[in-house]
């Protein structure tokens, strides 16, 4: 089963994803990615390995040296090597890939990019976040090839959180 996530910033993504996590009693790979906040205010974005916990930045107002996006720069060998890496390593090894998120910082990546077309084309359950505009092929794919898109708001979200749990147990 293949589930994508999509919604505006801010309505509960990565926290459907993490309470999936808790609660289906599949073996998980990939990655998670939450934000940083210092005295109220977002400064970067924390990614995070589902199945080692390594953490890295993903992007950073003050703390990466690559691509600017908005008031970030990308810091893409976190992005590369624990990102990619460990979404490419839950492909092999996990039953349940979790890519969180699919968004415009991430397209930055060609290993990214490949990583998580190796995750569609794989027959593992995969639960992945996905940026709701973004125009990139890999968005658009996910959002017309997964077997059960989820439109998250703020309304629906205790309800989706249980539909996702329930398409994902054994």
């Amino acid at each position: 089963m293949k589930v994508g996530v999509t919604g505006h910033p801010g309505v509960g993504k990565t926290t459907l994803v993490k309470r999936v996590l808790a609660a289906v009693p599949l073996k998980a790979g990939g990655m998670i990615t939450e934000e940083i906040r210092k005295c109220g205010y977002r400064v970067g974005f924390l990614l995070r390995d589902v199945a080692t916990g390594k953490e890295g930045l993903l992007a950073h107002r003050h703390h990466c040296t690559g691509p600017e996006f908005g008031k970030y720069r990308i810091c893409l060998q976190d992005l590369e090597e624990i990102g990619a890496a460990a979404i490419e390593r839950a492909v092999v090894e996990a039953e349940l890939i979790v890519i969180d998120e699919v968004g415009p910082m991430e397209l930055q990546s060609p290993r990214f990019i490949s990583a998580v077309e190796k995750a569609l084309a794989s027959q593992k359950h995969l639960l992945v976040t996905v940026h709701r505009a973004s125009n990139h092929h890999l968005a658009y794919r996910i959002r017309h090839e997964v077997d059960q898109l989820i439109r998250l708001t703020k309304s629906n979200r205790d309800e989706k959180i249980r539909e996702v749990i329930r398409l994902l147990s054994p």
